[in-house]
């Protein structure tokens, strides 16, 4: 599939579309340092089946979007000690001006309201994107995300070192090197093959090779801090998905979003990490898809979710 290039909020984005163009959109933003092959062909052409105009992008500064070649790079060791003083940061943009970019992503593809669904770092910009620019939305999901609430228990240590050597330069990202992290983020009950995974990795260098994008991306996330309180401002119809078993964002991340935000259904899976398994994809497909359907069945009206903790 080739990609299409749109101008939003000022930056070139690269996207790819699946299904009936005159089906309500669903967008989805992938996250950290991950360019929209990161969404699998079988859930984005699920999804498309199920009634929906499916559009995956790549996030500014990775992938095939828009590099800012000019902005420079954070050390992200020197974010996390002011983060955790409360000092200024100089980021070189934002969560916020990412949201901005999906918002200016519907209006260059005149598309008055979409359903969100966003991972990780793109389920932190959904919430953004939900608190703020609500009236765009149909609904929101949430996978293996976060609230930023600084009371609840972050990545696992050796995690966090990876990542901060990888932001630092001081660990080269070879093969074995990105398999064994993908290994230690990834889902413990459903691992995927050496060769599988070895695909998925080449596929994704030979798209695009763009460390610093992840370096800046990494920025932006840790300046952003906590949303607590603007979870709770959000009135979009919400689904939070998350795995018990996920080292880098903790399902402690995917609880506390859920009970912040009003009504929010929450769905718990053992044995998932911080990646899509190959396994779940029908089980995803079914839950957004339905979650979007009745969304649209009740546009107007009081959304009742299952409680938080029910899954």
């Amino acid at each position: 599939m080739s990609e299409k290039y749109v101008k939003a909020n000022g930056v070139r984005l690269a996207y790819e579309e699946f299904g009936d163009p005159t089906e309500p959109a669903m967008v989805l933003m992938m996250g950290l340092g991950t360019q929209l092959i990161g969404w699998p062909l079988v859930l984005c052409e699920g999804l498309a089946a199920r009634g929906f105009r499916v559009i995956r992008f790549d996030n500014r500064d990775i992938g095939l979007s828009e590099k800012m070649e000019n902005a420079h790079i954070p050390q992200a060791a020197n974010l996390l000690v002011r983060a955790r003083f409360g000092l200024p940061m100089n980021v070189p943009y934002t969560l916020e001006d990412m949201a901005r970019d999906l918002v200016g992503l519907l209006d260059a593809l005149q598309i008055e309201r979409a359903h969100l669904v966003g991972a990780s770092m793109g389920g932190m910009i959904g919430q953004i994107v939900a608190a703020r620019y609500g009236q765009r939305l149909l609904s929101f999901t949430s996978i293996m995300s976060s609230s930023g609430n600084p009371k609840i228990r972050g990545a696992r240590p050796d995690v966090v070192f990876t990542m901060v050597k990888r932001a630092l330069g001081l660990e080269k990202p070879t093969l074995e090197s990105t398999m064994a992290y993908w290994r230690k983020i990834g889902s413990p009950g459903y691992p995927p093959s050496d060769a599988a995974l070895k695909k998925k990795i080449i596929d994704s260098y030979k798209r695009n090779y763009y460390p610093e994008g992840y370096s800046r991306h990494m920025a932006a996330v840790i300046a952003n801090g906590s949303r607590v309180d603007l979870l709770q401002q959000i009135t979009t119809p919400t689904l939070v998905i998350h795995g018990r078993d996920d080292a880098l964002v903790p399902v402690e991340g995917g609880i506390d979003t859920a009970r912040l935000i009003p009504h929010a259904k929450l769905k718990l899976f053992d044995g998932m990490g911080h990646d899509l398994p190959e396994e779940l994809l029908p089980a995803f497909t079914e839950l957004i898809a339905n979650h979007a359907h009745g969304s649209e069945a009740n546009p107007a009206g009081p959304y009742v979710g299952e409680a938080a903790g029910n899954n």
